[in-house]
């Protein structure tokens, strides 16, 4: 059978083409392959001839076949029978790595496109080899070696496996970075700019020094960016040159920052709502200020420290309206600008849309908009919306969308919201060794979702009845026999459901004991009952940020042979009426990046010295008045880097100079904020205040009036310095690390109380807030001011601490 081709000297004979056969194709459809090299039975082909070698270059450009040859199967007059034979490539049926650790095996595993069973072409090699050496040019080894062998499989016909044999080399690090013409800025400044691609130095024990290529060129973007900002539009990377030598790799960059430019004339056109000179002061660029489209852009749509152009038309419903602009003239190094209007119709909103709220009810949504149907479109009312659904807790704050669908031709816009469930509902687990007992435990339940309306139906509980906003907590905590702690609290955060007032009412009892073996007759303890309601109610004066929150509490305490300065033997009662003003504008409970959280309460028991003079020396009413002022700002610095400063102040006081300030409601600072076992203050509402760095209270080095003998302060003070980062903001487990620089004192008597005499802390913590346990805390602290101990005691004062806590914040 003759191939074709033989006799290439001849004259071309031109034939019908009467077939075309395959031979030698195992897995791949003949009628496919038939169909890829172009041909069709009846064409007319010279033999010799082109039409031959196309089909066959057709065929080898599928990239599935070792080779290809065609024969003449035989000749009948003027028609033609051709045979293509082919040699198919094999296929994968598995591949392994070499030279490498598993850890990278599995990664590479999941990165790389082999398909078992797929034909290996020489595409598929390179693409392998280009892959596993992009994966490890990511983690710095910029001069890995990847050499794919292919090995016959002997269990499977026509297959074989792959063998990718991986020699990384070494770890190549970034040593220096140098920049050549720039006179505007050090090369230091420029340096800042590039936030991924860091020369690794010694003193810089966080910087890795790696190269990324795609990282790099996503940083000289950012250089770019810088200089546009601060006026060189026309900035430009002239070159840049990766330089290898025996330090490993050094980046020259070469800048040309063109002329500075500034901002001349800005007029304004289309504008008919407000007037010239209230944009302009909006607007706040002045004349001869460096030319900046991004400061410009920020003026004009997003200003994040303050009021735009867009937002002061959107919140007076003009979401129609759109703003162009326009660099009129450059003259020199100044730039004329026209802001050209179109201020468009008032749009209304028509239609509210909620969806992925699977547990919470809708109308717990829909109470805390502040976008509804028939209102004028507000942009700030939009973003407070999201702000509020956040501070609900039930969803993903990182996940709430916000989506208006405006419709012009009838001036109203729809508004979706959606937002994605997270849980809410909190298990308290936690035990320790102390006390006289020995091991103290605490269980604790808090539905934050709870749903009382939903109650009645057994079909709900699922293990409870959710979605209604209202909290129920159960907490119990116990020391052996010697201290009990029962408490049970219910919050419905809207009473009557059409304003956001809140109902509370808590039920709490007590008992501490006094030595290992306790008998009731003759044993020394102290039994609290008390029981709260409280009401509160949204502010709209100064603003719809302030709540105002009042309480009624009453305690009665029985004691038996319990030593507490001011309570004796028998039974003393408390009623106390607590006030709170507060104003909250966080953006977000978990991981806040800006707002503030401001609050002065008072708490108040009827003035019975005051009232009944003879009341001076008794105790069977308590008598006293306490005022708390707690303040906390958070402002974002850099990305997602966040300043929290916080200050706090309480005074405690009683209404008769002639009457001793009683054991009840004084401050103990010191530690992580929560007491200490065996103190046995809980029982009169001693507030435990954290000082990071510094003993615990009950402990010799504490604070004094934190010391186990003491009853504690009457005033103290505390400021706070707090950056955060946040590591992981998924709702399941959000983390953020921490470093601190605070101080505060406290003292027992008005005439000691110093405000400058504090006690200073730094160091460094994290925070884990899981959604089932709530808040964990870990810190690091070192005092560095001294304490003097009680008289007797020789040991040294240790300056450093670490701190756990869970459940609450430290104040």
């Amino acid at each position: 059978m003759p191939a074709v081709g033989q006799g290439a000297g001849e004259e071309p004979k031109k034939y019908e083409l009467g077939g075309i056969t395959v031979s030698g194709a195992r897995y791949l459809d003949p009628n496919t392959l038939i169909s890829l090299t172009g041909l069709r039975i009846g064409d007319a082909i010279n033999i010799p001839g082109e039409e031959i070698g196309k089909s066959i270059r057709k065929l080898w450009g599928q990239g599935i076949l070792g080779d290809v040859s065609v024969t003449i199967a035989r000749i009948e007059g003027n028609k033609i029978y051709l045979d293509y034979n082919l040699k198919e490539r094999p296929r994968l049926s598995k591949f392994t790595f070499t030279g490498i650790r598993k850890g990278q095996k599995e990664e590479l595993t999941k990165k790389i496109t082999l398909i078992r069973g797929k034909v290996v072409t020489d595409a598929l090699l390179n693409n392998t080899r280009s892959q596993v050496r992009k994966f490890f040019a990511g983690k710095g080894y910029l001069d890995t070696k990847v050499n794919v062998v292919q090995v016959a499989d002997s269990a499977l016909s026509n297959s074989v496996a792959l063998r990718i044999e991986v020699d990384k080399g070494n770890k190549i690090r970034i040593h220096d970075i140098d920049f050549e013409g720039n006179t505007a800025f050090k090369d230091s400044k420029l340096r800042t700019k590039l936030k991924k691609t860091k020369a690794r130095k010694s003193y810089k024990l966080l910087t890795s020094g790696k190269f990324q290529k795609s990282e790099y060129e996503d940083d000289k973007k950012s250089l770019l960016e810088y200089y546009n900002a601060q006026g060189y539009r026309d900035a430009i990377i002239v070159s840049d040159t990766l330089i290898r030598d025996d330090k490993g790799l050094a980046i020259r960059i070469k800048v040309d920052e063109g002329p500075k430019y500034f901002f001349r004339n800005i007029s304004w056109s289309g504008n008919y709502l407000y007037d010239d000179k209230t944009l302009a002061n909006v607007l706040g660029i002045k004349k001869g200020s460096p030319y900046s489209k991004e400061t410009l852009d920020k003026r004009l749509n997003y200003n994040p420290t303050g009021q735009d152009i867009t937002s002061l038309y959107m919140n007076d419903g003009y979401l129609f309206f759109n703003l162009d602009p326009v660099e009129t003239k450059v003259v020199g190094d100044s730039i004329d600008i026209e802001m050209r209007i179109n201020e468009g119709v008032q749009a209304h909103i028509k239609d509210i849309n909620i969806a992925g709220n699977t547990k919470t009810s809708d109308h717990v949504l829909r109470r805390t908009l502040r976008t509804l149907p028939g209102d004028k479109f507000n942009r700030e009312l939009l973003i407070r919306s999201q702000r509020e659904i956040a501070t609900l807790g039930y969803f993903d704050p990182e996940k709430i969308g916000i989506n208006p669908v405006p419709n012009q031709a009838d001036g109203t816009v729809d508004i979706n919201y959606t937002v994605e469930e997270k849980p809410s509902d909190q298990v308290t687990l936690s035990g320790g060794w102390g006390g006289y007992a020995g091991f103290i435990g605490t269980v604790g339940l808090v539905f934050n979702n709870f749903s009382l309306r939903k109650a009645g139906n057994f079909r709900n509980w699922t293990p409870v009845p959710a979605g209604d906003g209202q909290r129920i907590a159960l907490n119990v905590q116990a020391n052996g026999v010697q201290y009990q702690a029962y408490s049970l609290s219910f919050t419905e955060p809207w009473l009557g459901g059409r304003r956001p007032n809140s109902f509370s009412f808590s039920l709490n009892h007590s008992i501490n004991r006094l030595g290992t073996n306790f008998d009731a007759s003759t044993g020394s303890f102290i039994k609290v009952y008390s029981a709260t309601i409280g009401l509160g109610r949204q502010l709209r004066v100064p603003d719809d940020y302030f709540t105002l929150s009042n309480s009624l509490s009453f305690s009665k305490y029985q004691t038996q042979n319990y030593t507490l300065p001011g309570l004796a033997n028998g039974s003393a009662n408390n009623l106390t009426l607590n006030t709170t003003l507060a104003r909250n504008s966080i953006d977000n409970p978990t991981y806040t990046r800006r707002g503030s959280s401001i609050s002065l309460s008072l708490s108040l028991t009827p003035p019975y010295s005051l009232l009944n003079p003879a009341h001076i020396d008794g105790n069977n009413w308590v008598e006293f008045h306490k005022w708390m002022f707690d303040a906390s700002w958070f402002t974002p610095i850099v990305g997602k880097l966040v300043l929290n400063t916080r200050a706090h102040f309480g005074f405690l006081g009683t209404y008769n100079s002639s009457r001793d300030i009683g054991p009840f409601e004084r401050f103990k600072m010191g530690g992580a904020g929560l007491g200490y076992n065996g103190g046995g203050n809980f029982v009169v509402g001693t507030d435990y205040i954290g000082l990071r760095g510094y003993d615990d209270p009950g402990n010799p080095y504490a604070i004094p009036t934190a010391r186990t003998d003491e009853a504690g302060g009457v005033v103290y003070n505390k400021y706070v310095l707090e950056m955060r980062y946040p590591v992981s903001l998924n709702p399941a487990a959000t983390v953020y690390i921490l470093a601190f620089a605070e101080a505060g004192n406290s003292v027992a008597s008005y005439n000691n109380y110093n405000p400058y005499k504090l006690y200073r802390s730094a160091g460094v913590g994290a925070r884990v807030f899981m959604s089932a346990f709530g808040l964990l805390g870990f810190d690091f602290g070192h005092g560095f001011d001294s304490v003097v101990p009680p008289a007797g005691i020789t040991s040294k004062q240790d300056p450093n601490h670490f701190h756990f806590i869970i459940g609450q914040q430290i104040r």
